[in-house]
């Protein structure tokens, strides 16, 4: 009988742990698809956290043909070219901007934002700031290569961005700070959307069957220049099926106002309005133009200089903004 006792003991014993590691089970269980239900959006953005992390340490080589190891996603980054900020802005960095060269004017955000010089840089404040990145100039890298070496035994990392010429170069651009800065699908997505909305605007070109001639003015009398070969604006006429005036000429050059006459443009382009008033008027009042096509039909355009000159995101609008300028009747 005592052994029957012992053994019911035992087997009650064993009964008890079992329900009740059955219970912890089930109790875990619902606790993890509650987690999964209610908790769903945390664990995706733990999971983009971790996605970031392991795209460091990241190697680059930056324009100037130095290959950089960046060991952690950076915090904190200084601009010394209002395109490069630009792009860092459209790559969703501003969080991160802490200072921008003198003339950095776009997005508003960098109106906020430290100055610290422009191709002379305030060596004193941008180590004040210590960026853990700093973009500078090939301008930089050629006239103030000690000082750049000095940003760097101090820890900050020093990117050259080049200059660029073409869309092609710009697209590259994005891609190395992309890269650099734990934001590669950004600069991805911002490269297509530019490529998509380009080819679209050449898809329509392809309704134009009389090319205007275009003249183009980067700075007004007396120094006239204009932009030939391997310029952006160059790049841009030729997406919309138009004729750059000075499309044998290479670079920004200058021309006389006797040579430009004789180039008789059917339009005339210029990008100086921001720092001279009515800059239409002063081109329609010229001696000796009155013959000119552009003058006789009153084509005569200003458009915002940094959309079509500077190296950014905004390259496209540029673009866009030429071609219902030169065709109205086609991009209107």
């Amino acid at each position: 009988m005592n052994h029957l006792k012992q053994k019911w003991g035992v087997f009650g014993l064993v009964l008890v742990l079992i329900l009740g590691i059955l219970a912890g089970c089930g109790a875990t269980s619902e606790e993890t698809n509650g987690n999964v239900e209610s908790g769903n959006t945390n664990k995706t953005t733990t999971g983009e956290e971790q996605q970031q992390e392991r795209a460091f340490p990241v190697t680059i080589t930056d324009d100037s043909g130095k290959e950089i190891t960046i060991e952690e996603e950076p915090k904190s980054i200084i601009s010394m070219q209002p395109s490069n900020t630009e792009i860092a802005y459209a790559l969703g960095l501003g969080d991160k901007m802490v200072g921008v060269s003198d003339y950095c004017n776009y997005p508003v955000e960098t109106a906020d934002l430290e100055k610290v010089g422009a191709q002379d840089m305030n060596v004193e404040l941008i180590l004040t700031l210590m960026p853990d990145v700093i973009l500078v100039t090939d301008y930089h890298q050629q006239n103030h290569e000690n000082i750049l070496k000095q940003y760097e035994e101090a820890g900050i990392t020093v990117i050259v961005i080049g200059s660029e010429s073409s869309f092609a170069d710009v697209y590259e651009t994005m891609e190395l700070m992309g890269k650099a800065t734990g934001k590669t699908a950004e600069a991805q997505s911002l490269i297509a959307d530019m490529k998509d909305r380009l080819a679209a605007v050449e898809e329509k070109a392809k309704e134009v069957t009389e090319k205007k001639k275009v003249w183009v003015e980067v700075s007004p009398a007396p120094d006239i220049f204009t932009t030939g070969q391997g310029t952006f604006m160059h790049e841009m006429l030729e997406s919309i099926q138009a004729e750059n005036a000075a499309g044998d000429q290479e670079g920004w050059v200058k021309l006389t106002e006797e040579e430009i006459v004789q180039l008789n443009p059917d339009v005339i382009i210029t990008t100086y309005g921001y720092y001279v008033d009515n800059p239409k008027e002063g081109v329609m009042a010229r001696s000796g133009w009155v013959e000119v096509p552009a003058i006789k039909d009153g084509e005569v355009h200003d458009v915002d200089s940094d959309t079509v000159t500077r190296p950014g995101p905004r390259l496209i609008e540029g673009v866009e903004t030429l071609a219902k300028l030169i065709y109205p009747e086609i991009f209107e």
